[in-house]
């Protein structure tokens, strides 16, 4: 029984290691990794590359996979690259395998990484910021090595407890069980690493054999996937695919590696007859890498017909205003920054368009359905109210900030549109107002080219030029209406609603000159 707990023991040690580390290293390293994704996947081949190497750094497959999501839900990468990502991130996921096996085994280095965990906890203790963080991070690798040691003592005695013979034998169905309870290891677990690792030690101690493990493996791999399918629960259509992605790709290629088994073990005898016993877990791990390398190999070609075949699977049922707001992102508030603003985009774009559409302009301008509006502005606020930022976050705290004053003023001019369409109308119907009207349509025709290139700051500076030309011919205007109703031209009921007509075409020009200004100063700050 003392066995027993000591094994498990060593498997939650394990796991504690691997939070502690992944933590550190997403603190230390992630906002980067992020960045490297972003710039570098220009294509599904580029995008398994930055996949595959990102995991590998932060140890974290779930990171990789919530920032490709977060970069397709803001349109900074097409579905099919972020598809390359998330095959590229299973690669990453065999570095811990062959870390294990080189340090901890061949090595046997973990007693030796075990001061690693006081100096670990000591500058965490006593520094502060980016040196306390890799004090936390160094702790967790100490943490790795002193679990795979009480695991590799406890595993070697466990034969002495507990008779392996019962484990299901080296046929189909038994193979097909091992998968199984593979898949159960890593649901309960919900670790991979810690269910690999737990295998190389027990083929390590010669519990098992290479082929038994090796099922075990394939079965954890596919375990993985639970975890991806649990997070799409009321995610967004972009979640679910890459969720669904994930478990297909897995099931696909661990169909491929179980049938590969039998071939694999022979191609090894035949090149170094009986080498795979005396290095089995350097071939377990190597069977791990190889079978998720030639699945990204075989998929790869079909990236773009794979994404299809998932859109038409998982169609978007939620509205275009709102379809990049997924709630996964909230756990990444640069993330969920990146896909406010890439929502901003589309629901600015509409209210511009619609303005310019009831100043007469049917050509440039198109009318919204402002209920559906009203709603995503709604909800872009609530999803705005949950991203977690305090003012000493920098840059992501002055993003949070401008987005709000442009929420803000796009409530405003949705209220224009809105409630005073009537106004609108009466503008663009005065003669006299004939050639402010046309000013505002035409600014906002090339407004929306400038944002249609992502071009903000000539954007804002356009709005501004236009919002003084208009404000400056209020006060004459103005008295010119007031001389007519005084003369007898006009009654005060028309001069009241040309008056109107005029402050709405100046309210409406100051919000787009104001939305303009603050999505560059969020664009500005995010460093893009």
């Amino acid at each position: 029984m003392l066995i027993i707990i000591q094994v498990l023991g060593g498997i939650g040690l394990f796991l504690l290691g691997m939070i502690v580390m992944t933590d550190g290293l997403g603190n230390l390293a992630g906002s980067t990794i992020r960045t490297v994704l972003m710039r570098f996947t220009k294509s599904p081949s580029t995008g398994a590359l930055t996949g595959a190497v990102s995991t590998a750094v932060l140890q974290s497959s779930s990171a990789t996979t919530v920032a490709a999501v977060g970069f397709v839900a803001a349109e900074l990468i097409t579905y099919p690259e972020a598809l390359g990502i998330i095959f590229g991130a299973n690669i990453g996921t065999t570095f811990t395998g062959w870390m294990v096996v080189i340090l901890g085994f061949k090595l046997s280095l973990g007693y030796v990484f075990a001061p690693l965990i006081f100096l670990g906890a000591i500058l965490r203790l006593f520094t502060k910021g980016r040196i306390a963080t890799i004090g936390y991070t160094i702790a967790g690798f100490g943490l790795i090595f002193v679990a795979i040691g009480i695991m590799q003592q406890s595993m070697g005695e466990l034969q002495n407890v507990i008779s392996f013979d019962s484990l299901p034998s080296d046929t189909i169905s038994g193979r097909l069980l091992l998968v199984g309870i593979g898949i159960v290891f890593t649901i309960i677990t919900q670790s991979s690493s810690a269910g690999v690792v737990a295998s190389l030690t027990a083929l390590f101690a010669g519990l098992i054999s290479f082929n038994q493990a090796a099922a075990l493996v394939i079965g954890m791999d596919i375990g993985t996937t639970t975890t991806a399918v649990l997070a799409t629960i009321g995610g967004s259509a972009a979640a679910r695919r890459t969720g669904y992605s994930h478990v297909m790709y897995n099931l696909l290629t661990g169909t491929g590696a179980f049938v590969l088994i039998t071939p694999y073990t022979m191609l090894w005898n035949f090149a170094a007859p009986g080498g795979i016993a005396g290095n089995a877990e350097i071939a377990l791990v190597a069977f791990h890498t190889s079978y998720n390398l030639l699945g990204v190999i075989i998929l790869l070609p079909f990236t773009t017909q794979y994404a299809r075949f998932m859109q038409r699977l998982i169609p978007d049922k939620v509205s275009l205003y709102i379809k990049g707001l997924d709630p996964a992102l909230l756990q990444s508030p640069g993330l969920a920054l990146n896909s406010v603003q890439a929502t901003i985009k589309i629901q600015s774009v509409a209210l511009f368009r619609h303005v310019s559409a009831i100043l007469g302009d049917y050509k440039e301008g198109k009318t919204a359905n402002l209920d559906e509006l009203q709603s995503a502005l709604n909800e872009t606020h609530s999803f705005v109210d949950r991203i977690s930022l305090k003012a000493e976050d920098g840059a992501n705290w002055e993003r949070l900030v401008q987005i709000i004053h442009t929420l803000d003023h796009m409530r405003r001019l949705h209220e224009r549109c809105e409630e005073d369409e009537d106004r609108a109308i009466t503008a663009r119907e005065t003669e006299e107002l004939g050639e402010e009207c046309t000013l505002l349509v035409q600014s906002i025709a090339k407004i929306l080219a400038h944002i249609d290139e992502d071009n903000w700051v000539q954007a804002a500076q356009l709005a501004k030029e236009t919002s003084k030309k208009i404000h400056s011919k209020v006060r004459p205007y103005r008295e010119s209406v007031m001389s007519k109703v005084a003369e007898g031209q006009i009654d005060v009921y028309r001069g009241t609603n040309y008056l109107e007509a005029i402050r709405w075409l100046r309210r409406v020009g100051r919000h787009v000159q104001r939305i303009c200004e603050h999505v560059e100063k969020a664009y500005l700050a995010s460093g893009e």
